[in-house]
């Protein structure tokens, strides 16, 4: 039997006191917006919740590192899909404001890392500089991680569904986690493919490209997904869900002792 991922919230004050030192908080990062006619909008939520759940009871049961869960953020910075009906999404001031009052919060617990645990492209830069802030203001040691390596506007990695590594949203990878986690929510019968192979055209602007660009959603068509869904499966999404988990709980170990000084 599994040990359960330890939850900040069931913790009383003298308990999140007395954790250890350089316990690490993790903290989803999901986003509530539009996924395309074939995904509900809670995607993004739905998969960083999930995993960085898991994670932390990975590294809670197998040792390495003290780790409490915190209640994921379900709405974040999706600007992108702000045309949409269903996109809820918070300014950029407003997002990075929470970030910073939530981790002045955690100094006052005693919390010295905070890992945030992204479902959501959106929030990759702001959350970059929002690792800083802390930094700088707090002393936090912050580290944020994507579910499976770099955020998906990063890299050009081609899938199974054939997407030219443009299967940004709502495609192949997402639709093949949400049949796996939250199966009843995908309907497939409206998955269409949505894939801007004209932009493999460009040697240097473009998704993992060396140039990158501004854009919205219903800039591709639409339907404001990009991507294949239909040759999503719940296998794939099953073998992508276990190593996503892998991925965080290894990150997780990892910064709870990481220190950029050199040794002494």
């Amino acid at each position: 039997m599994s040990v359960p991922a330890p939850r900040f919230i069931d913790l009383t004050g003298p308990e999140v006191a007395a954790l250890p030192v350089d316990t690490v908080a993790v903290l989803p990062l999901g986003a509530i917006e539009q996924h395309g006619p074939h995904l509900p909008v809670s995607t993004d939520y739905v998969t960083a919740t999930e995993v960085a759940q898991a994670a932390v009871a990975e590294v809670a049961e197998h040792g390495g590192a003290s780790v409490v869960l915190l209640p994921g953020l379900a709405y974040t910075k999706s600007d992108e899909h702000h045309w949409s009906p269903g996109t809820i999404w918070l300014s950029w001031e407003t997002l990075m404001a929470t970030l910073v009052d939530i981790g002045r919060s955690l100094q006052t617990s005693g919390i010295t890392r905070l890992v945030f645990v992204n479902g959501h492209g959106g929030n990759s830069a702001l959350g970059q500089v929002a690792c800083r802030e802390l930094r700088r203001r707090f002393g936090l040691r912050t580290f944020f991680a994507h579910l499976g390596g770099p955020p998906p506007d990063q890299r050009a990695r081609p899938t199974a569904g054939g997407e030219m590594g443009l299967g940004i949203h709502g495609g192949h990878a997402e639709t093949s986690l949400m049949l796996h986690l939250r199966p009843e929510l995908v309907q497939m019968d409206r998955a269409v493919r949505r894939v801007p192979e004209h932009l493999a055209t460009y040697e240097l602007v473009g998704f993992g490209k060396p140039v990158s660009f501004g854009w919205l959603s219903d800039d591709f068509g639409p339907d404001g997904h990009i991507g294949d869904p239909t040759t999503a499966t719940a296998q794939e999404g099953a073998e992508r869900f276990a190593a996503a988990v892998a991925h965080v709980a290894a990150a997780v170990v990892e910064a709870a002792r990481f220190d950029p000084a050199p040794p002494a």
